[in-house]
Formats: C-alpha cells, sequence, structure tokens
C-alpha cells in the first residue's frame, strides 16, 4: 500500500503546486487515512518541502497492518501533553524551508489557524479547498474490495435479523442487535447509526430508533452499513410485518422499488448526477408524491458515509467509472409510515456489465 499512498499524495502535491504552494497540511481525518493509512485520532499529514511527516499526539497502534500507517512516512511526537499536531506540523514545515502551506480551510478552526500563524509567523497559509475529497471521489480496486466486503456484511446480519421474532420488539433493541451482528461478522462497527423504523415511523429518513415495538401489519424499514477497513457502505430495505400487506402497501412499495430501479439504471459513466436524480424522482412525482419525497436520491460513499457526488435535482458534475453511490429513493407518508430501499452500487461502463451492485438482500417485499 505504501506504493498506492504516495501516488495520492504526490497527485495533492500537484494540486498544491498549481495554487502556488510548496507544501501542504491535511487535518481532516478521514483525509488523513487516504493520504496515509491507519493513524491515532488528531493525526495530521504535512506534505513538505523536503519529506512527508505524519504528526502525532501519541504512537500509532502496531497490532496490526491494518492499524498502522503508511511505514514510508516519517512519524513526529508531539512534545507534551495537549500539544496541537496541527501547530506542530506548522513549525517543521518552516523548518524545511518551507514558506507557503496550503491547508483544508474547510476544516481547520480559525482558532487552530491563528495558533499556527503565531507560531510560524513567516509562513503563508493558503486553502486547497477540497483538494483531498475530489481525489477520493473515484476509487481503486483495493477501496471497492473494502466496500464489497462491508455490504457482504451488512447484507448478513439483516438476513439474520429477518430469521427472528419481530412482533413485540422495540426499533431500539433491534438497532442494537443489528449493529452487534456487523461487529460479530468482522465489521469495525456500524458505518452510521442505524436506523430501524416502524409503522407510522417506516420510511422517514435519518429516524432515530425509539421504544415503539413491532405491531401486525406494520411497515418495518432498516438502514445499516457496515464499517470495513474505514470504507463505509450503506444498505436500507422495507417489509411488512404479517402474511398479508395491505393493498396501499403493495402499492406504495411497488411505486419506490420502480423509482430506485430507475436510478440504478442511470448509473452509467458520464451520467449527470442531477440526472440520476432525475429518473428516480420522476416516478415518483408523477404518482403525486413530489412532496412527500426526501432531498436528494444518493450520495457518494467510502472513507465517509456521505461523500460527494451528491444525487440532488441541483447537483453539477457527471459521474465517472468507479464511482461508488448510494441510491435510496422513499416516500414517507405522515401518520401511516412509508418506503424507503437503498442500496450502495458501483459506477461500471455498460462494457463491464453495468452499474455493480454491492447490497444484494431481496428486493421483493417480504411478509415477515
Amino acid at each position: 500500500m505504501s506504493e498506492v499512498y504516495a501516488v495520492r499524495r504526490a497527485r495533492l502535491r500537484e494540486c498544491c503546486n498549481a495554487v502556488g504552494s510548496t507544501a501542504a497540511l491535511v487535518s481532516r481525518p478521514a483525509n488523513v487515512r487516504y493520504l496515509a493509512g491507519a493513524a491515532p485520532e488528531g493525526a495530521v499529514l504535512l506534505l513538505g518541502g523536503t519529506e512527508d511527516v505524519l504528526v502525532c499526539a501519541a504512537p500509532p497502534d502496531d497490532r496490526s497492518p491494518q492499524t498502522r500507517p503508511d511505514e514510508s512516512l516519517r512519524l513526529h511526537l508531539t512534545d507534551g501533553i495537549g500539544a496541537d499536531p496541527a501547530v506542530a506540523a506548522g513549525g517543521l514545515a518552516v523548518a524545511q524551508g518551507v514558506d507557503s502551506l496550503a491547508v483544508e480551510e474547510h476544516h481547520l478552526t480559525v482558532t487552530r489557524h491563528r495558533e499556527i500563524h503565531s507560531a510560524a509567523p513567516k509562513l503563508r497559509l493558503a486553502g486547497i479547498a477540497g483538494a483531498v475529497e475530489q481525489l477520493r471521489v473515484i476509487k481503486d480496486e483495493e477501496e471497492i474490495s473494502c466496500l464489497r466486503i462491508g455490504a457482504e456484511i451488512a447484507d448478513q446480519a439483516l438476513g439474520e435479523l429477518l430469521e427472528s421474532i419481530l412482533v413485540g420488539r422495540t426499533e431500539r433493541h433491534l438497532a442494537l442487535e443489528l449493529e452487534r451482528r456487523l461487529v460479530d461478522h468482522g465489521a469495525d462497527g456500524p458505518a452510521f447509526p442505524t436506523s430501524v423504523a416502524t409503522g407510522p415511523n417506516a420510511g422517514r429518513p435519518g429516524h432515530r430508533p425509539t421504544d415503539r415495538r413491532v405491531e401486525e401489519g406494520d411497515f418495518l424499514s432498516v438502514c445499516l452499513g457496515a464499517t470495513y477497513r474505514g470504507y463505509r457502505c450503506e444498505i436500507g430495505r422495507t417489509f411488512v410485518i404479517g402474511t398479508a400487506p395491505a393493498d396501499w402497501q403493495i402499492e406504495l412499495y411497488d411505486l419506490v422499488f420502480s423509482a430506485q430501479r430507475a436510478g440504478r439504471e442511470s448509473l452509467v459513466p458520464g451520467a449527470s448526477c442531477r440526472d440520476v436524480d432525475r429518473a428516480a424522482r420522476h416516478v415518483l412525482d408523477s404518482a403525486g408524491y413530489a412532496e412527500a419525497l426526501p432531498a436528494r436520491t444518493g450520495h457518494g460513499v467510502g472513507l465517509e458515509i456521505d461523500e460527494d457526488p451528491q444525487l440532488t435535482p441541483a447537483a453539477m458534475g457527471k459521474l465517472d467509472a468507479c464511482v461508488p453511490v448510494t441510491v435510496e429513493p422513499g416516500v414517507h407518508l405522515p401518520g401511516r409510515g412509508g418506503v424507503r430501499i437503498d442500496d450502495t452500487l458501483v459506477v461500471r461502463p455498460e462494457a463491464d456489465g453495468g452499474p455493480e451492485l454491492l447490497t444484494i438482500t431481496t428486493k421483493e417485499l417480504l411478509a415477515l
């Protein structure tokens, strides 16, 4: 992996040179991990004038290769309890003869910015906006492999839950059980707080589990994700509790399923992000549910669960091959519940079989 990290850092250095900086300070945790491998909490990466340095307040965890940073990097431990690695990195940059340092202004606080300037007053601080985030959008096959394994873990955890007795159990209890199963099957942990929503809560985006108990006839919406080696995937499914879904439940489910399929089928290299959103949204708009739709159809995933690209009506840009995204349309009807269907896929050209579906739990409307 050292060569992979070195190539990534070289690409960032090119971005810095383009804005007149010979060095960069990377402080956003996901960006540090992308460029340096697993690193201690609070670590920052200095792309220096003469060498690259990982600056940490504590030594890295070396229990396994997955918890170690790139071995080709020099490690620098800060002096004293509470010392800020970002401020220390500024001093190291000056020692390397750097006069202009590009920083992640969207992540660095005003206080830290001032402290760096105070410690190294001759150092000019410039911005690199979201340069690393843009480098992260297209994944290599090793990254996609981690997402694929995370998706398998999430599928397995969800499948096991569906084989258990659900009636009478609370949303909160089911969410905790799912998160335990994720870890049992090899996940680092959940990719985000697991959502379990029943009855009138079903289909509500971002629903936080409550003590409401599962009842016969409920819609049950579940949204969970696994983190594997830092990479996060997502899956969401909706089921019916009982043996005979009501007509309105079948109709609503079939409609959301059609919208989700339209979104999935539009995931081709070169497709506009807004066109993917439009493909799914049009199905639901045409059925009269415009006011019940979430603000977006999906988003990118990777080292964070919510990355670029964003699949929204106003999104700019186009999709590239090897970009993993979610497609997650849904409808929530206040007081009645709703449906959400969510998959993680990787954009692939038609010659390679089209979009690769990572989350494979059935999308058939199951009565549990």
